[in-house]
């Protein structure tokens, strides 16, 4: 299902200028704090009111300010996810979820209770109060509460934002089988580079209340200008690939792709199953010529395409490894002693464990 924005809202001083579509499962609105993120999610849930523009859901119209229609927030059927999970602390989880079908009348329900309780991994938690929930089963069951609406669209504003980092290892796999396992689309409101490359399909990127870029994630991963500061260990290069086989005596799953095949640790999913890993660029190191008997297992041939300064004493190499990019940071001295220059043919050498990617779980 698509989605279109074209709009422009004043609110005071600041403005908010944006225009993209995309058909993507899950689009994420990236940028930093007060770059006007949440107000554009705000426009599109009705929430505010664009001076000018048009929203439109899968060619429903939600808001179009020269015709004037402008569809209340409780007639857009979105669901939305904000930073803190605001569940009624009066009522059950069980009771919480059932508050949400209450909005959707029966004949256009779609989202079933039972399968969403599954996805989301809560069963045990339905006769439970929020105050006896951690934050990421909060969350889960806001979540669920939202998909119970059955809504045109999900919108989740920063969900992960006030959780600790091993909350958020919990939960991620659980929106990653919401994006994965449901037809509903996702508008993923983040700051963080490690959470949007994880899960977009396609990325706006907001600046000062400017879309300062927009497109697939794998392209966006490469714009080094769009990291923020304090983001830079995140920069790295996003592949999509398909499980081509297991060992489990050692544990590993091998995937492939055009760049090459690569090796990730634990079960990351049945052969032929599309996959996504991010591989950083801090964890890339570069060779001439192919490595023997070392520890490494995925070693990737590419060429050089680009060469950038990152700091005084760093750059990032761009690699083409069949058409796929491979990003790696290196130092200034280790680019001049290997004598890198666009074209130069390297290896780029990943270990198993320092790919991100698929939430693999164990072999049986």
């Amino acid at each position: 299902m698509s989605l279109a924005v074209d709009v422009s809202l004043a609110l005071g001083a600041f403005h908010l200028e944006a225009a993209f579509e995309s058909a993507g499962p899950v689009t994420a609105v990236f940028g930093a704090s007060g770059s006007g993120k949440t107000s554009l999610v705000n426009v599109i849930a009705g929430l505010l009111r664009p001076d000018r523009g048009v929203v439109e859901i899968g060619g429903k119209t939600l808001t179009d300010t020269a015709k004037g229609i402008l569809l209340p927030p409780h007639r857009r059927r979105i669901g939305y996810v904000f930073q803190e999970s605001r569940l009624f602390p009066h009522l059950t989880v069980s009771q919480n979820l059932s508050y949400g079908e209450w909005f959707t009348p029966a004949r256009e329900r779609y989202a079933a209770r039972g399968q969403v309780i599954d996805l989301l991994g809560i069963g045990h938690l339905l006769d439970r109060r929020p105050a006896g929930l951690s934050g990421g089963e909060k969350q889960r069951v806001a979540i669920g509460r939202a998909l119970l609406a059955s809504p045109r669209l999900l919108l989740m504003d920063e969900p992960l934002a006030g959780l600790d980092a091993a909350r958020k290892a919990e939960i991620m796999p659980y929106l990653e089988r919401l994006r994965d396992e449901t037809r509903i689309p996702i508008v993923y409101v983040s700051h963080s580079v490690a959470e949007v490359m994880r899960l977009a399909s396609d990325i706006a990127v907001l600046a000062q209340g400017r879309l300062a870029a927009f497109g697939p994630a794998a392209a966006i991963a490469q714009r080094l200008d769009l990291i923020p500061p304090g983001e830079d260990d995140e920069t790295g290069a996003i592949i999509d690939m398909t499980v081509a086989g297991h060992d489990r005596r050692s544990g590993l799953t091998r995937l492939r792709a055009a760049a090459g095949d690569v090796f990730v640790t634990g079960f990351a999913g049945p052969e032929g199953a599309p996959v996504r890993v991010r591989i950083r660029a801090r964890d890339v190191m570069l060779a001439m010529e192919e490595p023997q008997k070392i520890s490494a297992l995925n070693i990737l041939r590419g060429a050089v395409t680009a060469i950038v300064p990152a700091g005084a004493h760093a750059v990032t190499v761009t690699l083409d490894c069949g058409g796929q990019a491979l990003l790696a940071r290196i130092t200034r001295h280790s680019a001049e002693a290997l004598e890198l220059k666009p074209g130069s043919a390297v290896h780029g050498v990943v270990k198993a464990v320092s790919v991100s990617g698929p939430s693999a779980s164990q072999f049986r």
